[in-house]
């Protein structure tokens, strides 16, 4: 049954199944085990990143297509929420008609990006990408009245999902049964029924067929596939999933912005996350992304603790400044690329493949 679920691709690793098993389980059970604002807040971020860089892995990892237009989609499924919530009556109505005007825009948008620009080499398609999200971001910092500008848009979410609403009078376990509480959770179902159904097209035929366009265009072209239209559909999904991914970003804050949603740091975030985890593997998102977003948000406090310990000592205290956070944070990633250059997931599979032809 588990392997149907993962559409026949297990993590044909221990530590890979095992790290997976534990960042599933924290993700589940965050609210219980570490019910403050702040580790819910994280853990959300993870969950939303996990379908972002997911769904870019599509484009680079199994296609070979550099693109840097996948926040714009990402911001279109946020202010589709922000936008349909704060002009209609504020409901799972307003939702609804924000989630399809969104997936219906990226779908269009990015059918005429891919259409038009696959065509051409991956340098000139990657810069014709980075022109039009450019284009998207200043129009919503500029469009004030529609967008909220730079301020962006607070909005209600549905009144079963506002953090007032109680379900039980006394905590469970230790978390208030709340409309935060079920937010986290659908928040958790969709992510993971979205990671299961991305599975599901990498590893089916129409799968194969871009990881052989990746492999070898030419040569996929000539055994009679039509490069174009994969590609394509390739860059379809990806948006699609990216919007998702916005839409369950804009109902967790009951925000969007231009910052939290379309600005180039999340893009730069999200390459980071796929080397680190691993292109061409969903499971690298996973991993990739609990690593990344837990550093860039406990490395500063595990700093501070450090400056205490070594406080005095000349430079020592001034390496460990949390103020030098960001420093580190590169350090880090850089030996996660010398010691992992195929990612996480890549090495702990070459690891286990390798054991596997050493016993037998």
């Amino acid at each position: 049954m588990l392997n149907n679920l993962l559409s026949h691709d297990l993590p044909r690793s221990r530590w890979l199944a095992l790290m997976l098993v534990v960042a599933v389980l924290g993700l589940a059970l965050t609210p219980f085990i570490f019910p403050g604002t702040k580790a819910l807040n994280v853990a959300a971020k993870v969950m939303v990143f996990i379908v972002l860089v997911a769904s870019y892995d599509l484009l680079l990892g199994y296609t070979g297509i550099v693109s840097f237009a996948h926040t714009m989609f990402f911001g279109i499924g946020a202010y589709g929420i922000a936008i349909a919530s704060s002009r209609m009556e504020p409901g799972w109505g307003a939702v609804a008609a924000g989630l399809g005007g969104a997936l219906a825009a990226s779908l269009l948008l990015s059918l005429v990006i891919g259409l038009f620009s696959l065509r051409v080499k991956a340098i000139f398609f990657a810069m014709i990408t980075l022109a039009v999200a450019s284009a998207f971001l200043t129009l919503a910092s500029q469009l004030s009245d529609f967008t909220g500008g730079e301020d962006g848009l607070n909005f209600r979410v549905p009144e079963a999902l506002s953090p007032g609403t109680e379900y039980l009078d006394e905590p469970f376990l230790g978390a208030s049964i709340d409309g935060r509480f079920l937010s986290y959770y659908l928040l958790f179902v969709a992510v993971v029924a979205l990671v299961l159904l991305m599975l599901r097209i990498v590893n089916s035929p129409f799968g194969r067929v871009l990881q052989a366009i990746r492999e070898n265009e030419f040569r996929a072209e000539a055994i009679g596939y039509r490069t174009v239209v994969y590609r394509t559909l390739s860059n379809v999904l990806a948006a699609l999933f990216a919007t998702c991914a916005g839409a369950l970003l804009a109902l967790w804050l009951r925000y969007c912005g231009p910052d939290t949603s379309m600005s180039f740091e999340i893009m730069l975030d999200i390459l980071l996350i796929v080397v680190i985890g691993g292109m061409g593997t969903i499971y690298g998102a996973v991993i990739g992304s609990v690593l990344f977003v837990l550093a860039q948000n406990y490395l500063q406090d595990l700093m501070k603790l450090g400056e205490g310990a070594v406080a005095g000592v000349p430079v020592l205290s001034q390496l460990v400044s949390p103020d030098r956070w960001l420093l580190w944070l590169g350090v880090l990633f850089v030996l996660s690329v010398y010691h992992f250059p195929t990612g996480i997931v890549g090495r702990l599979r070459l690891a286990a493949w390798a054991r596997g032809q050493g016993s037998s």
